[in-house]
């Protein structure tokens, strides 16, 4: 979920954590003679199980309103706001919903939350359990941003995409990095493709593990991408304080437009997002 603008404005469920200190993995992505570090962060240091009902936990969330500039740097559609129409948390869930309504000048609208300024964290284990939706034109996206990047312009201030996903791609998210020199249509990123399943119908893990010499992508625990400094043509940006960012866009440079088949309402439903330190 790049973006060209610095307009930005508990209780624990079980989950089995892989019992895996450090291993050594070669996948597909990498060339024979690569390796990849998995390492295991098991302190946890932020939840949110989305238990209470109503209006995301103001202690952990902000609101970001309106159309950004430029459609937050995209040309994306949608009006954000804070309406229950748009956002709640509702039977344990999270729910961002994205509707076609004509709104202050917008064709949709959507909802995007930030723990900008209430929780920003410099490597660590980063993970959401989410079901995206599905339509031709919808993107959604668990991500983080540089926490400096108001005084620190993007892409400068960094951003990494742990799942970006189109609504007319049903099978495949996207992991990516953004930085000086490797930004927006330029960045650092690979997919992961569901064999015979589908984003839109169940439940998934999306993670990073993050550390100052890597990146590490998981979807349901399965290592697919790795960064490292060597990987990206410019500055390593990544050894900073990030925040987190839950949206779901309308439209865009990215996806396009919705379609005639695109239906509305379309809702991304969280079922938790977790932080962990080594």
């Amino acid at each position: 979920m790049s973006i060209k603008t610095n307009n930005t404005k508990s209780l624990i469920k079980i989950v089995s954590i892989p019992l895996i200190a450090l291993l050594f993995l070669t996948i597909t992505s990498c060339s024979t003679d690569e390796t990849q570090t998995v390492t295991n962060f098991t302190n946890l240091v932020m939840s949110d199980e989305f238990d209470t009902e109503g209006a995301p936990n103001s202690a952990l969330w902000n609101y970001e309103i309106g159309t950004g500039n430029n459609g937050w740097g995209n040309n994306e559609l949608q009006y954000y706001t804070d309406r229950t129409e748009n956002i709640k948390v509702e039977n344990g869930y999270l729910l961002i919903s994205a509707n076609k309504e004509d709104y202050n000048g917008s064709s949709y609208t959507s909802a995007r939350i930030t723990t900008q300024g209430l929780f920003e964290q410099t490597h660590g284990r980063f993970e959401a359990r989410i079901r995206v939706p599905y339509g031709k034109g919808l993107w959604p996206a668990f991500w983080l941003l540089g926490s400096d990047c108001e005084t620190n312009i993007w892409p400068q201030c960094g951003e990494i995409d742990i799942m970006e996903y189109l609504g007319d791609n049903p099978n495949t998210v996207f992991g990516s990095v953004h930085g000086p020199g490797y930004s927006a249509g330029e960045a650092i990123t690979k997919d992961y493709t569901l064999e015979n399943d589908r984003f839109d119908t169940g439940f998934h893990v999306f993670g990073i593990e993050w550390t100052k010499d890597y990146i590490n992508y998981y979807v349901d625990d399965v290592l697919y991408q790795q960064i490292t400094p060597e990987d990206v043509p410019g500055e390593w940006v990544f050894n900073n304080p990030f925040y987190i960012i839950l949206n779901v866009a309308v439209g865009g440079n990215f996806p396009g437009a919705p379609n005639s088949e695109t239906v509305f309402p379309q809702t991304m439903l969280v079922d938790y997002v977790r932080v962990y330190q080594q």
